[in-house]
């Protein structure tokens, strides 16, 4: 290996480790040279011969030269792995003199305090702060459970609790010990298997204390935070990234977190148990995926088979019909006919709903491309007409889904995409939309990844129907 006795990059590598400048060109220059007088160290190092004599002793002491004697004595470098090995072995040792001496510190600080009786100011009133740094977060959040007497409501990842409780156990014993309850809401894993592999032993380890630990899955919680005894929470500013990546808000405002705790017991009431999920049916997946759909969601719907196009999309209109919602099918791979053929045999009462005018099935050239021409501001009207219709006719509100094929085979790509962006993620109009879009379409359209892209942004959240020798797998994320 060959080194720059000067290179600024190397000096500055090697000052990392606890050296000097001059102490970096010497001991750079004498692992170049392999065995050197002071002299050739000097010269290669461009530090001057009289700081080389005062620089060696100190290498020396650092472990990081020999000398080796004769006339006249010369110098090498040790091993490199030992010479490193050292260098760290000492920053940790500093490290650990420094922290003991904090700790010995902060006792007798503590003491000096206590003795005078000094007890910082308190605030009257509401505080509110934000908390950035991801040890800070951690900290807080760990000390509010810590501390909780009567109960603690998390809404998280699964993957994040099961950080938690793997790194962080005893923060979560203590509360359970004095008898309090911890309720979690984690988001709707895919598969249940590798979280209860790992959860189930933890919470194993809860079920002789006094208190209860109980955790129930929602498809798409809203926020995650924490409450401890109503008293004190926290919240993310984003659900993007990993565990405290991302501020937080933490607060005592009782009406802040009362609001808080308002919407996890909504969120608690209307999620439901492992036990109740851990199944492979794609029919109660979906179930309970529309089930939960609120006005102005907007979800894309990807889809590899007629099949899987019929179950999801039907299981949606049946809830929405059977909640006293109006319902509405664009269909544009099948006809109308063939589409209220096979809601039959789905279950849905197709007569006894049409007649009422609670559902209505549309072929694509009566809502999308009307006498051959796409137009977003009449396809808008069209739709704001329905639900107004439908909520004059007593209905609760409106859900409608639309094929998208027709757009690819009328080569309105752009004007698909300009319309999706229009509707937004979250939707302006007060109903709920599922666009369903036919996978192998997708792939083959031009610039398909690109325009995949495009798509997702344009909805809240992304389902898919996959391909396996019956139905199909079912996965569901946000957007």
């Amino acid at each position: 290996m060959s080194f720059s006795a000067s290179g600024d990059k190397n000096v500055e590598m090697l000052r990392d480790f606890g050296l000097t400048a001059n102490q970096a060109k010497v001991y750079l220059a004498i692992a170049r040279l392999g065995l050197a007088s002071v002299g050739q160290i000097s010269k290669t190092s461009k530090v001057r011969r009289e700081d080389v004599y005062r620089t060696i002793p100190k290498l020396e002491k650092l472990g990081l030269t020999e000398r080796i004697l004769g006339t006249p004595n010369k110098v090498r470098a040790t091993p490199l792995e030992d010479a490193f090995s050292g260098l760290i072995k000492r920053e940790e040792d500093a490290a650990h003199k420094k922290a003991m001496k904090l700790r010995a510190e902060k006792e007798e600080f503590l003491k000096h305090i206590n003795a005078q009786r000094l007890k910082p100011p308190v605030e009257e009133g509401a505080h509110f702060a934000v908390v950035s740094q991801t040890d800070q977060i951690l900290r807080k959040g760990l000390n509010m459970i810590k501390r909780a007497q009567k109960e603690v409501n998390i809404i998280t990842s699964a993957d994040e609790l099961m950080q938690l409780l793997t790194d962080y156990a005893s923060f979560f014993k203590a509360p359970l010990r004095r008898g309090a309850g911890i309720k979690v809401v984690l988001g709707m894993p895919e598969s249940f298997e590798p979280i209860l592999r790992i959860l189930n032993p933890k919470l194993q380890e809860f079920t002789s204390r006094k208190g209860s630990f109980e955790i129930k899955y929602l498809s798409q919680p809203s926020g995650h935070y924490l409450i401890a005894d109503y008293k004190e929470a926290m919240v993310a500013t984003s659900t993007e990234g990993r565990l405290a990546e991302n501020p937080y808000l933490w607060t005592d405002d009782e009406n802040m977190v009362e609001l808080m705790q308002t919407n996890f017991e909504e969120s608690w009431n209307t999620s439901i148990n492992a036990s109740a999920v851990q199944t492979n049916s794609v029919s109660e997946k979906v179930a309970r995926f529309v089930g939960e759909l609120k006005p102005r969601d907007h979800i894309i719907f990807v889809y590899q088979s007629q099949e899987a196009k019929h179950s999801v999309l039907f299981h949606y209109l049946k809830a929405g019909l059977e909640k006293g919602e109006a319902a509405a099918y664009v269909a544009s791979e099948e006809t109308p006919s063939q589409i209220r053929e096979a809601m039959k045999q789905f279950g849905i009462n197709v007569e006894e709903y049409e007649k009422t005018n609670a559902l209505e099935i549309f072929g694509y050239t009566d809502i999308y491309l009307i006498n051959g021409k796409f137009d977003i501001k009449t396809t808008m009207s069209k739709w704001n007409k329905l639900h107004d219709e439908a909520v004059a006719r007593g209905l609760k509100g409106l859900r409608v889904t639309g094929e998208m094929s027709c757009f690819f085979e009328h080569n309105l790509v752009e004007q698909l995409v300009a319309y999706e962006r229009s509707l937004h993620r979250v939707l302006e109009l007060p109903i709920m939309a599922i666009c369903a879009y036919n996978a192998k379409m997708l792939a083959k359209a031009r610039n398909s990844i690109n325009l995949y892209t495009e798509l997702v942004r344009a909805h809240g959240a992304v389902l898919f129907a996959g391909v396996d020798d019956e139905l199909g797998k079912i996965e569901i994320r946000k957007a």
